[in-house]
């Protein structure tokens, strides 16, 4: 094997070293790409979890508060042979409730809903159509002695001229 000119243990070395900084970017760029956005959507199924459990903590709550206010503070209208009203109340407000979440649910999850993530495209104003004249172009620093063309009119801007 043939020696470089710092030797060949260096550039073997050199060889080595640029090989271990590929195998370390290679194994970040998978960190970064797999493992973060998996942390991610961890956080995000918590906050969702949670959430759903509070809100299905704070439903029964409220539905057996409002049993219990049809059932107390209705007089003598709930007693007797309808003392079954009251519940059914409480279940039609339960599935109207449930009604809704699934109606929220299903409407975000269709393509081209409206809301959508997906803006549309607007179409692209016709050129023949733009009516205020375009900006001229600053003019860049030209070396004395050359000759210089511009859209607008033709200047020669020369060293003898100025």
């Amino acid at each position: 094997m043939a020696e470089g000119r710092n030797g060949g243990k260096r550039g073997l070395d050199g060889l080595r070293n640029e090989a271990q900084q590929t195998v370390n970017l290679i194994v970040a760029y998978i960190k970064q790409e797999t493992l973060d956005p998996v942390k991610g959507l961890g956080r995000y199924v918590l906050f969702g979890v949670v959430g759903s459990v509070a809100l299905s903590i704070g439903l029964a709550v409220l539905t057996v508060g409002l049993l219990r206010v049809l059932q107390t503070e209705t007089g003598s209208t709930f007693t007797g042979n309808l003392s079954w009203i009251p519940y059914v109340i409480v279940i039609v407000f339960v599935l109207a409730v449930a009604y809704v979440a699934v109606r929220a649910i299903s409407r975000g999850q269709t393509p081209n809903a409206s809301g959508g993530d997906t803006p549309t495209p607007t179409p692209a104003a016709p050129a023949a159509a733009t009516t205020t004249p375009a900006a001229p172009a600053p003019r860049a620093a030209v070396p004395s002695g050359t000759a210089v063309s511009t859209p607008s009119d033709s200047v020669t801007s020369t060293k003898e001229q100025a």
